[in-house]
């Protein structure tokens, strides 16, 4: 049975991911273990935000059902985090923050404070509130750019544009295929630390039609601290095989910034009426009530006497 969220650890509190392959994933007493040619390794799921599970991964079903009553998020990726194919559940059981969500995500006025919120979180310094959309984005343009050409000239690798293929991996050169590596370690992490808040991935602002549009949303705040220096700092290290590295270097960089508590209260700081924690659900849903307030879910309402205004013999 699934815990109740008061007694979960604070997603601040967690350890952002682990990466797991070729291996073969078991319960042992209450938490889980990889088994590997080198040993058990044990994996501390009750304090884990993301289990990434990549190539060679056999998982027990009691596996799972112990990573979902701890609320750790599987995530199911290529080689070393390179390719997103699914995922699990999050923790929260609570619909609270994703209506918050979605009332600023329908509203237009709501939506582009949003949006320039985001903008001002790239921007610290500068006044974003007399500007056009378009305007904000040829900034964060040029920001991006200026990113990569820093951390090019910072470790001594030859950067020409960033450009790959879905469907055909190999055709990147080395810095592209380090980028995209890193880049999908930093969604992964986003798209578990959202979903555990209790925010729906699809629900974007500046991304839109696809299921993980706030998760790009979130993960644009960060490349420039973290994916795109740690790319180009795996490739300085093994330029031949740089996804090899980018692994352990963004996680160095992700603890750097706080990465889980930097989400967590900049998502809360777009939703003003919101304090973006788990909130605890109650055990028996609500029933929506054209009124504002709402109706005590899990009762049968056949005996009670309901009006509808015309009169009765």
């Amino acid at each position: 049975m699934i815990k109740d969220l008061h007694i979960l650890p604070q997603l601040r509190d967690s350890i952002s991911y682990i990466y797991i392959e070729h291996a073969v994933i078991v319960q042992k007493d209450s938490s889980i273990v990889a088994v590997k040619q080198m040993g058990h390794i044990p994996i501390p799921v009750a304090s884990l935000t993301c289990l990434m599970l990549g190539p060679g991964v056999n998982i027990t079903h009691s596996a799972i059902k112990v990573a979902a009553e701890s609320g750790c998020m599987i995530i199911w990726c290529g080689d070393h985090g390179s390719f997103f194919y699914a995922s699990g559940a999050g923790e929260t059981r609570s619909a609270h923050n994703v209506m918050i969500q979605a009332k600023y995500c329908m509203d237009k006025t709501l939506h582009m404070e949003v949006v320039r919120k985001m903008y001002e979180i790239r921007f610290p310094k500068m006044d974003c509130s007399r500007m056009t959309l378009q305007q904000i984005r040829g900034l964060e343009g040029i920001r991006v750019r200026q990113a990569y050409q820093s951390a090019a000239r910072l470790y001594g690798i030859k950067w020409k544009s960033r450009k790959y293929k879905k469907d055909d991996w190999d055709s990147a050169d080395e810095i592209n295929r380090a980028l995209s590596s890193a880049n999908a370690l930093l969604y992964s992490i986003c798209q578990a630390t959202i979903v555990s808040l209790g925010y729906s991935t699809a629900l974007g602002f500046v991304h839109t039609g696809k299921m993980l549009s706030f998760v790009y949303d979130i993960a644009d705040l960060y490349k420039a601290e973290t994916t795109i220096p740690a790319a180009f700092e795996a490739v300085k290290a093994n330029r031949s095989y740089p996804e090899k590295e980018v692994r352990n270097i963004c996680r160095k960089y992700f603890q750097k910034i706080k990465l889980m508590q930097r989400i967590a209260k900049d998502i809360a700081s777009f939703f003003a009426d919101n304090d973006n924690e788990q909130a605890d659900a109650l055990r028996t849903g609500e029933l929506w009530n054209k009124e504002d307030i709402s109706l005590p879910g899990g009762k049968n309402y056949a005996d009670e006497v309901i009006s509808d205004g015309s009169d009765s013999d």
